[in-house]
């Protein structure tokens, strides 16, 4: 452990201790023993006090010095009882401390800054021993004044966590303490009589990134619009750097991104927000795409145990993960056995007796008679009650023709208790389902079928061969259904990965497509919901109508069964239906091609829960009016190409134009950029593995082009070797007939060789198979921030491109008054106070509309900016002038009228400032109701009048 630098003199320790390493400035060294060469006196010395020196009294067996070069005079820095604990501090040392030492010039300031480093890790690693920061109130709230008194924020301004570490100016790090709260990042030293303070609001973080630099390995480097900073030497970089991810994520994506990002409820406030809250959201987020559940779900506990796996006989070790609405397991070893129980399916909760091979079991019963038994749960007790009161929450009251769910619990001979039984059911909160109950007679006939049953696109002389196939594969799916389930909570494992990636035969694809996708548990437990949605919103003229109208019959417009008035109909009211229940969304492009596929597979019902599943749980944040999560895994995506693909990253030098070629793939899962019979297995895939299969098989098509494409000149080679090659990927075991993409690149001057769907998957997992939910999410969060930013500059530039040709500013000028008009906005979003503007921030709107400031913030403003200025009277004239510029008496403004106003203030001729000044002395300016004294009887106006007349008489002269 790290020790409080403590001062020896090396020459009256030789005979006690052995050098095992040193450099320059530290020695490691071992605590002499018996049968050392040289020492045998000096060993039985030591061993002599070992034995009668009490336990708490002896010294460790290992030690580090800090020495300079040079001088006699030591200091102990850290001590080990195992070789294994003193070569961690040793390896920390060399890694982060030795080579920056030798960037000072004074042997003082090294001592002060190692002493200083030492005491820092010292005080980190007492704290890092508590299980939770909050377990020590006592130290965060010592923290908590120091973060008040230096830093003098509002209270509302809460401290989240803080940290040791090192702030590098240059080549010279200053060691200090950097604080994290809800709204900025801080830092603060004081070393040698010099103060240092630095805020960084998280609102203007650009990016935020682990890298190194010529003498520190680990280093967290904050980019802003205007600077980078680095931060090293902190004890536990992973924790500190997550956190600092996800503090960002959840700022950023509050104030800028508030027209999608809904905060989780321990999160709402911000002045309440923990590092506890922080690191549950992590784990929410992670839990719900790994089992891509749904965005309001929300993790309970996570408990090790062991789940009894018949199909092998064995029991498979993993983690019990109980939600709001599921139960779900996964396997220690990834992809070797995840499961997903819905608790409406759930029939039985049994708590078993212990034996000595199967401690602590639980049995639970589902509704297709399968049993699922897990074992090794600690705290079993509380777990099985958790459940129960969630089932219990779960009862709506069915009618008795339903089959009621029942909690029993089995006590062993030796307990008490008797059987309880609790029925449970789905709630259905919506409006629409609780209204459902009351039958109407329906205006719109929905689709009874899949549309392929009505249209058939089968080749009538492929029978022998592709026909052949299908008998294969559905045989082996139905085998694979009696050992592992054929509902949603199926045992999921490596050999149903294998018989996805072949390509699901077309009897069962609309089946195993709501199965995967859990939209099966939806349908269920909302019946008649999509039919009086449907009711509720066909008719209605609205923006998405108008938009689904024009994309009708763009979607798979080669298919018969959208050149057909059966299929335009389903079409058109799924579209609007969706739109209706989900106004945030609406209607966005790529969405008429993804549901007109869905149609061809799946009942009008059972599409419109497919389309919900993917718009809300597999593809969040893709289908709104910025696209945000399909810009986001672009940038993940080109962060995987550097890394899995260096040879093209290398010569591809700007990957965004690979990255926005591949902006289809995602939206329309391949669907509008490949024969559909191919692009089918890769939506069987993605329905079954979720958004890293469509990562995956990016990877693999860019790594078999990547010779030609490192060849490629320009960006419009690359899209043609890329569309050549995607047009020619083929799918023979497919029965469907041929449809002619109206995208092929007819070039006969070069073949292009096919290449077969099911290669490319299979290569695409054997090649990129490592590629996990935890770390595209990680990614995600990273990239996030960098893709919100941007598109504030781009919303910044387009702000000044309207405003800059009407005023006299430049273009630098103008940014910076943009910048504090922003920042004045945002500093109402921090802290509330006087009306909070936070709610008036909306994306879609207008750029001009999307940030605005009341009489408040543009008082702020008014002190800060305006030449107009006058003691006691500003806060009068600030007030005035904000209602002639609030010309609709809304109470807010924007920038342009802002800056209008400052404009006139200091490029306006004398008249235009009179005319202003004039009207801030009559109504709506002037209300005897708010302000009775006037500028106008003080000398303010005796000093205006003053100017106008030098004008005038210079204006004369000038004449004359």
């Amino acid at each position: 452990m790290w020790l409080k630098p403590e001062e020896v003199l090396l020459k009256n320790a030789l005979k006690l201790w052995v050098t095992e390493k040193s450099n320059s400035y530290f020695i490691l060294q071992r605590r002499r023993r018996q049968g050392d060469s040289g020492g045998k006196l000096s060993g039985l010395l030591v061993g002599a006090l070992d034995a009668v020196l009490d336990s708490n009294a002896r010294v460790a067996p290992f030690r580090i010095l800090y020495q300079m070069p040079g001088s006699q005079v030591y200091w102990v820095i850290a001590c080990g009882a195992t070789l294994e604990e003193i070569h961690l501090h040793w390896a920390w040392l060399e890694q982060n401390l030795l080579h920056t030492l030798s960037v000072f010039d004074n042997k003082d300031d090294v001592i002060s800054f190692v002493h200083g480093k030492v005491r820092g890790l010292i005080a980190e690693e007492t704290r890092s021993k508590l299980a939770e920061q909050e377990e020590d109130p006592e130290k965060f709230r010592e923290a908590l004044v120091k973060f008040e008194t230096r830093f003098n924020f509002p209270d509302l301004e809460k401290l989240v966590t803080y940290y040791s570490c090192c702030c590098w100016k240059g080549r010279v790090p200053r060691q200090g303490w950097i604080y994290l709260s809800i709204n900025h990042l801080c830092f603060y030293s004081f070393l040698l009589g010099k103060e240092v303070k630095l805020i960084i609001p998280w609102a203007d973080v650009k990016k935020l990134e682990r890298t190194s630099n010529t003498l520190i390995t680990e280093i967290i480097r904050v980019t802003t619009q205007s600077k980078e900073r680095d931060f090293s030497m902190f004890l536990n970089i992973d924790e500190t750097f997550r956190l600092m991810e996800l503090l960002a994520d959840v700022t950023v994506r509050r104030l800028l991104d508030n027209e999608a990002f809904e905060l989780d409820p321990a999160l709402q406030n911000p002045t309440q927000i923990t590092k506890k809250d922080l690191e549950a959201r992590m784990r929410n987020e992670y839990f719900r795409a790994c089992f891509r559940l749904p965005h309001a779900e929300k993790l309970i506990v996570i408990v090790d145990c062991f789940l009894w796996t018949p199909y092998d006989q064995c029991q498979t070790a993993g983690k019990l993960y109980i939600s709001e609405n599921y139960i779900c397991f996964a396997s220690k070893k990834e992809c070797s056995c995840y499961v997903i129980i819905p608790l409406q399916e759930v029939v039985t909760v049994e708590k078993m007796e212990d034996t000595s091979l199967l401690p602590n079991p639980i049995i639970v019963g589902v509704k297709s008679k399968r049993v699922f038994q897990f074992s090794e749960i600690k705290n079993r007790e509380h777990l099985v009650q958790q459940l129960c009161r969630r089932l219990y929450v779960l009862k709506d009251g069915k009618p008795s023709g339903h089959e009621k769910p029942r909690v029993e619990y089995k006590v062993s001979s030796e307990s008490s208790g008797c059987p309880e039984e609790i029925s449970t059911t789905n709630a259905a909160l919506d409006t629409l389902v609780n209204n459902s109950s009351i039958k109407k007679e329906p205006r719109h006939s929905l689709n009874s079928e899949a549309l392929m049953a009505l249209f058939h696109l089968t080749e009538s002389g492929s029978a022998n061969s592709t026909m052949g196939m299908e008998d294969v594969k559905n045989q082996l799916w139905y085998d694979h259904f009696e050992e592992y389930g054929r509902t949603v909570s199926m045992f999921r494992t490596d050999k149903i990965r294998k018989l996805v990636a072949m390509g699901i035969p077309e009897c069962l694809r609309g089946e195993l497509w709501l199965l995967f996708s859990d939209a099966v548990t939806d349908l269920a437990a909302h019946p008649d919901y999509y039919a009086n949605l449907v009711e509720e919103s066909m008719g209605r003229c609205c923006m998405a109508t108008e938009e689904i109208e024009r994309d009708l019959h763009r979607s798979l417009p080669e298919h018969p069964a959208f050149q057909s008035d059966t299929g335009i109909a389903a079409l058109r009211r799924v579209l609007t239906a969706y739109a209706y229940r989900n106004p945030k969304i609406g209607y966005c492009q790529s969405m008429n091609i993804l549901t007109s596929v869905l149609l061809l597979y799946a009942k009008e019902e059972e599409a419109f829960w497919l389309l919900v599943a993917v718009c809300e749980k597999m593809l969040p944040d893709y289908f709104n009016r910025r696209v945000i999560g399909a810009q986001v895994d672009q940038a993940v995506f080109e962060e995987l190409i550097k890394e899995h693909l260096p040879e093209l990253a290398e010569h591809v030098t700007d990957l965004s134009c690979l990255a926005s070629t591949s902006l289809s793939w995602f939206l329309t899962l391949f669907l509008s950029i490949m024969p559909l019979e191919s692009a089918l297995n890769i939506v069987d895939y993605f329905f079954y593995g979720g958004i890293k299969v469509i990562f995956q098989v990016g990877l693999a098509i860019l790594d078999v082009n990547t010779p030609e494409l490192c060849r490629c000149t320009d960006d419009g080679q690359a899209l043609i070797i890329l569309s050549r090659f995607l047009d020619h990927i083929t799918n023979k075991e497919s029965p469907l007939l041929q449809i002619a993409q109206q995208h092929v690149f007819n070039d006969d001057k070069e073949p292009v060789q096919q290449v077969e769907i099911s290669d490319l998957i299979r290569d695409s997992y054997e090649k990129f198979g490592d590629l996990h939910v935890g770390q595209i999410e990680q990614m995600r969060c990273r990239h996030r921030i960098r893709v919100l930013q941007n598109l504030e500059d781009t919303t910044k530039q387009n702000m000044l491109r309207v405003v800059a040709p009407d005023v006299s500013f430049s273009s630098e000028g103008l940014g910076d008054l943009y910048d504090l008009f922003k920042r004045e906005h945002l500093l109402s979003c921090y802290w509330g106070g006087n009306g909070s503007a936070e709610l008036h921030h909306d994306p879609s709107l207008p750029y001009l509309e999307q940030y605005r400031i009341n009489s408040f913030q543009f008082g702020n403003l008014f002190c800060l900016l305006s030449p107009w200025t006058w003691g006691a009277h500003t806060d009068i004239l600030a007030q005035r002038t904000f209602r002639v510029l609030d010309e609709n008496e809304d109470s807010l403004i924007d920038f342009k009228e802002l800056v209008n106003w400052l404009d006139t203030m200091y490029y306006g001729d004398i008249s235009e400032k009179l005319r202003l000044l004039y009207r801030l002395h009559i109504p709506p300016a002037y209300s005897n109701d708010t302000d009775n004294i006037s500028p106008l009887r003080t000398t303010f106006v005796s000093n205006v009048q003053r100017d106008y007349l030098k004008s005038n008489e210079q204006l004369i002269t000038n004449t004359n």
